[in-house]
């Protein structure tokens, strides 16, 4: 299969992939997911089908019953002229409202915030996954890694035994 644009391929639930936030599973215990469309420019759905986004210091705020989205970073399209978008704009979300008072309750609680998981398109319409977290502490984040770790061992470890090789 031939790929249009510069999106990574096509995941299991039929997305286009933009962007991922690699370090968000690290860094905090994801409670809840939820995927929101959002209100973009035409320069940033065309950045985007190129495939390029980044979702590192982005988080979701609510102000006055809506959710935006900030610190994003969508590149200038290189083809835009004056009509190109600022790269770090704050973007509005479209949740429904049952949503929006879900996420405003958690996020009032102490230690909880609402984070970019995932950028895609989904039938030509750009989504985002935002999740509702909790950070994590330097000792959960040693745990989840030397589970991590045990768990590949095993996997090799059992490879190997299959294959009938002693060590």
């Amino acid at each position: 299969m031939a790929k249009k644009s510069g999106a990574k391929d096509v995941d299991s639930n039929g997305r286009k992939v933009v962007a991922s936030n690699k370090k968000a599973h690290h860094d905090y215990h994801i409670e809840d997911t939820f995927e929101a469309g959002m209100v973009l420019q035409g320069t940033e759905v065309k950045s985007l089908r190129l495939g390029r986004a980044s979702l590192v210091d982005g988080f979701v705020d609510i102000d006055n019953g809506e959710a935006w989205l900030h610190n994003v970073h969508i590149p200038e399209y290189a083809q835009g002229t004056w009509t190109n978008h600022a790269a770090r704009r704050k973007r509005k979300l479209l949740l429904n409202r049952a949503e929006i008072d879900k996420i405003e309750r958690k996020v009032s609680e102490k230690g909880h915030t609402v984070i970019p998981l995932q950028l895609y398109f989904v039938k030509g319409r750009a989504k985002i996954e935002i999740g509702l977290a909790k950070g994590k502490k330097s000792w959960d984040k040693r745990q989840s890694i030397a589970s991590r770790e045990a768990d590949r061992e095993k996997v090799v470890e059992l490879g190997r035994r299959l294959k009938g090789m002693r060590d």
